[in-house]
């Protein structure tokens, strides 16, 4: 099948990945602009890119759809039965979704219509849902609200992060669409369902004032938080002078005493204080530091019982 491909980053990638190995044609290539990155904030190609490129393929990176003439030129003219897209960031006027013989196809991470937006993954884990999953969808002009073609769901595992489910789900959501254009569809479309919007949520972009942690939430909700926003943009405190982004913790029972207090601080984590129960830290990184174990952060500074972290 002669494909357009419209993504950017790790996600997409493992889809168009995929896509090649099975051996479709990929006529044309989307991705965002390169973006500064790094301490030194050199422009840097995203992922997507960077594996189009390792395969020959041909590439263009508008900065917006709606008015670059030249790029709806170079989509009209790859006569591509299908476009697919994951996580392009950009958007996709209507007339360029129709250009294709049978339309655009999103590889979205939550069972639609819940966690329609930017950041499905991080919500789902904020918000504790049991279950997430992949939804093939065809595209319309609304935001994540187009016909549901097929869901894949999986259980959100116990100790899952954001990053560990990211991963998972880009397999899945590459595998699905392979499956998924083994059989063309008999007539212009996919069989498809009409979502329900009115049992619809919405998964805004992730902010980094979000990550700052307050102690005075129970342990359960600061957990939560620890994990969806690992890796991006990592869970933040300040210990004395030093800002510190913690990575990995876990619930134990204590009496509540002043939220944040350091209640032990040894080999086994740093047990801190919350509304309800406590939060053992067990991984952190101080600012400009790599990630630690908690018990090599303790014998390496004078972390007292009683100490309260902000």
């Amino acid at each position: 099948m002669k494909i357009v491909f419209a993504g950017t980053p790790d996600f997409a990638a493992k889809a168009l990945e995929a896509l090649i190995h099975a051996g479709h044609q990929i006529e044309l290539v989307l991705s965002q602009p390169d973006k500064p990155a790094g301490r030194g904030m050199k422009l840097t190609p995203c992922p997507v890119k960077i594996l189009a490129q390792k395969h020959g393929l041909d590439l263009i990176q508008p900065s917006s759809l709606r008015k670059d003439l030249e790029a709806r030129e170079a989509i009209a003219s790859t006569g591509a039965d299908l476009m697919i897209v994951a996580a392009y960031g950009i958007i996709i006027p209507a007339d360029i979704l129709e250009m294709p013989r049978y339309g655009a196809i999103n590889i979205h991470a939550s069972i639609l219509p819940r966690w329609r937006g930017a950041a499905p993954i991080q919500r789902a884990n904020l918000a504790g849902d049991d279950k997430t999953g992949i939804t093939l969808m065809q595209m319309d002009e609304g935001l994540d609200t187009g016909n549901i073609i097929r869901i894949i769901e999986t259980p959100i595992q116990e100790k899952e992060t954001a990053g560990s489910l990211h991963d998972r789900l880009a397999a899945i959501g590459a595998e699905s669409i392979v499956e998924l254009l083994k059989i063309p569809p008999e007539a212009k479309r996919y069989p498809s369902t009409v979502q329900d919007n009115e049992s619809s949520t919405y998964a805004t972009k992730i902010e980094k004032t979000e990550a700052i942690l307050h102690w005075n939430l129970p342990a359960q909700e600061i957990l939560k938080k620890i994990r969806a926003y690992n890796p991006y943009p990592g869970s933040t405190c300040r210990m004395g002078d030093s800002a510190v982004k913690i990575w990995e913790a876990c619930i134990v029972e204590r009496n509540a005493t002043s939220p944040g207090q350091i209640l032990e601080a040894g080999k086994n984590g740093i047990i801190v204080s919350c509304a309800k129960d406590a939060i053992s830290i067990l991984k952190l990184q101080k600012a400009g530091g790599k990630k630690m174990d908690a018990a090599q952060v303790v014998a390496g500074n004078s972390l007292i019982a009683g100490t309260v972290l902000e």
